[in-house]
């Protein structure tokens, strides 16, 4: 009977190697190191595992190992695997924890060692790296390929315990089933491959020759590495868990490409001296004053960790001859990338992607978003939900009454529609915080958000003198409100790497309506946010629209003053919000807002005189104003204005 101890083993590849092991006839029992702050996911891991055959051992590698008794095989896998890593991290976890296994296997009286490596330690060897070979005076480009090498050579220079090591290659996700916990290796540039699949298919692309990599499936690795552990061999043997041969990097493009539509490369032709061009163009631009951050926002955009480019291709060519010889008979080989390469792009697509929530249902780009919605009980919020619901949106119901909310719920729901009502006094900053907090527990993820809840008051400003707190409360609503429930909700679309905020504003804002001056303001305040927040924001693939509503026939809008005036419906307005939903503009204009705005900036003075001859002509509302003297031409300039309005 055999038993294991396992460092990693709740990693990627050391799960897969405990899973392994397990379906050995003579396993009795793994240990599997765990820090504390891996037991939930052990604990998740657990429950795959058969009961009381796997047994945590809290420990870390960055410190003596507690002992254990039974232990047969020693499997050290763990390890910092990331270019991106600081040297110190790669050095106490790498170097220090190798050394601490090793005590820790002499000590408990283990058989083996086994020692997984990396093909790191070749560093920039050029040609030939065999097996048998290790310190040929390569160099050591990063602190991952140093501390790879210098774990492996305290492996190589104990005698305490009997050892193997195994040098995996890029080990990629499974062949099967592409399954894959991180994004690494290849994975970093999936992003941009499938974004070219825009351009035709057929294009063909001319690429110089970048090199080779060497890739690997996690199945092999983990089936060879448990097979070679049992098989006959004497201490010392070294075997290379890679691809036969090295993959040029226009044939993984290609290998990924074709599932993805994208264009392929039909020809890589060697250009003299180019990694050293290469080199010197990166260094040129390095010292242009912001060179260096202008290069990395590039890479970054790209999806690419700017540590990992110098380290893309290999120098060293690794031959398999004694794994090969090891594998005899137990059927196990490494399949050609492109067989399982589509696998890998799926499995990437649906759950690794960064860039996955931005991708919208085909049949409809609102389809499944998860949209909320405030204002959401009555006029342009209900309207909109109504709308986004019946084209499948997953929608968040937001207002103060709880009632009304509950009537567009049901009404959602009686023709199959999704909705959810929550209740909430949007300028209480407390309950907004509580909301977004809600919200994102029950539902994982706001997609889109729409502010719409708001409040209107007409007033002039000689009647505003004493009135601070009509402007107070229209920015509690109409910019504070808003603002606190987006920049609740930031954090969470840049981790998601999506994210749109559609605000209604008003087509005030372009032609300065008289008697405005509080609600002009504050949506004036939310829109230039908005703007500006925009543009900040772009490269994480949130934006930002503006809607410039005109008036719309809601009770907002329910005084005498307007009964006269043209107005959209709810209907006719939610449109303009579902529009700005799809096609995400900055700012989603009416032409005869337009037409405002270009009379303006033609005309500025005449544009003033006539709003102040208008604003003279128009009645007052405010019930202080109700017992003064009208204008007697206030119908007709109602009538004027009308028309003014139906010609625009």
């Amino acid at each position: 009977m055999t038993g294991y101890f396992v460092t990693g083993g709740t990693g990627f590849l050391g799960s897969r190697v405990v899973s392994r092991l397990l379906t050995l006839p003579d396993c009795t029992a793994v240990h599997v190191l765990v820090r504390p702050g891996s037991l939930g996911r052990f604990d998740a891991l657990a429950r795959t595992w058969p009961a009381g055959r796997v047994v945590p051992v809290v420990g870390d590698l960055t410190a003596p190992l507690p002992d254990v008794a039974g232990v047969d095989h020693v499997v050290h896998l763990g390890a910092i695997y990331d270019f991106t890593a600081a040297a110190e991290a790669n050095q106490v976890t790498n170097v220090d924890g190798t050394r601490n296994v090793i005590e820790f296997a002499g000590r408990v009286g283990a058989k083996w060692l086994h020692h997984v490596s990396s093909v790191a330690v070749a560093g920039d060897h050029r040609g030939r790296f065999t097996e048998r070979d290790f310190d040929l005076g390569q160099h050591l480009p990063s602190p991952y390929h140093a501390t790879k090498f210098e774990a492996e050579k305290l492996v190589r220079d104990q005698n305490a315990v009997p050892w193997k090591v195994y040098r995996p290659s890029a080990v990629v996700g499974d062949s099967r089933t592409g399954e894959m916990d991180k994004i690494d290796g290849p994975y970093y540039f999936l992003p941009a491959i499938t974004r070219l699949s825009r351009l035709p298919a057929r294009l063909p692309l001319v690429v110089p020759d970048l090199g080779s990599t060497n890739i690997v499936p996690v199945d092999y690795v983990v089936d060879a590495l448990v097979h070679l552990m049992h098989s006959p061999a004497p201490s010392g043997s070294t075997y290379h868990l890679v691809a036969p041969r090295n993959q040029t990097l226009a044939e993984v493009y290609n290998a990924f490409a074709k599932p993805a539509g994208a264009p392929r490369i039909v020809a890589s032709p060697r250009v003299s001296g180019l990694r050293a061009l290469g080199s010197v163009g990166a260094l040129a631009v390095d010292r242009l004053p912001g060179g260096r951050e202008a290069r990395s926002a590039v890479l970054t955009e790209l999806g690419v960790p700017p540590e990992i480019v110098p380290h893309m291709a290999l120098r060293a060519e690794f031959t398999t001859s004694a794994t090969v010889a090891a594998l005899a008979g137990s059927g196990l080989s490494v399949p050609p990338l492109a067989s399982y390469a589509p696998r890998l792009l799926r499995y990437w697509s649906d759950h690794l992607d960064p860039y996955r929530a931005r991708r919208a249902d085909r049949s409809d780009p609102l389809a499944g978003r998860r949209i909320l919605i405030t204002g959401a009980s009555s006029g342009i919020g209900r309207a909109t939900a109504l709308a986004a619901a019946r084209r499948g949106a997953q929608v968040f119901l937001v207002a103060r009454r709880a009632s009304e909310l509950d009537s567009v719920r049901a009404e959602i729901s009686s023709f199959g529609g999704s909705a959810w009502a929550y209740p909430c006094d949007l300028t209480d900053g407390a309950a907004v915080d509580a909301l977004i907090k809600q919200v994102l527990t029950e539902h994982s993820a706001v997609d889109m958000l729409v502010n719409n809840a708001g409040r209107s008051i007409r007033r002039s400003v000689y009647l505003s003198v004493d009135r601070m707190h009509d402007f107070e409360r229209t920015m509690a609503l109409n910019y504070y409100a808003p603002l606190r429930l987006t920049l609740g909700l930031l954090p969470h679309m840049r981790e998601r790497r999506f994210g749109h905020v559609v605000t209604v504003t008003t087509m005030g804002l372009q032609s300065d309506t008289p008697r405005f001056a509080a609600y002009l303001a504050s949506k004036a305040a939310i829109e230039e946010f908005g703007r500006v927040a925009g543009r900040e924001t772009l490269a994480d693939g949130i934006t930002f629209t503006s809607v410039r509503m005109p008036l719309v026939r809601t009770p907002m809008i329910s005084t005498a003053a307007y009964r006269a005036m043209p107005a959209l419906s709810p209907r006719r307005a939610a449109e303009m919000v579902i529009n700005a939903l799809v096609r995400r503009p900055e700012v989603a204009n009416r032409p005869e807002g337009v037409a405002l705005e270009v009379t303006r900036m033609i005309a500025p003075r005449t544009s003033r005189r006539v709003a102040n001859l208008l604003y003279r002509m128009m009645p007052e509302t405010a019930p202080e104003a109700r017992s003064r003297p009208q204008p007697p031409l206030a119908t007709v300039a109602a009538t004027l204005t009308r028309l003014v309005w139906r010609k625009l």
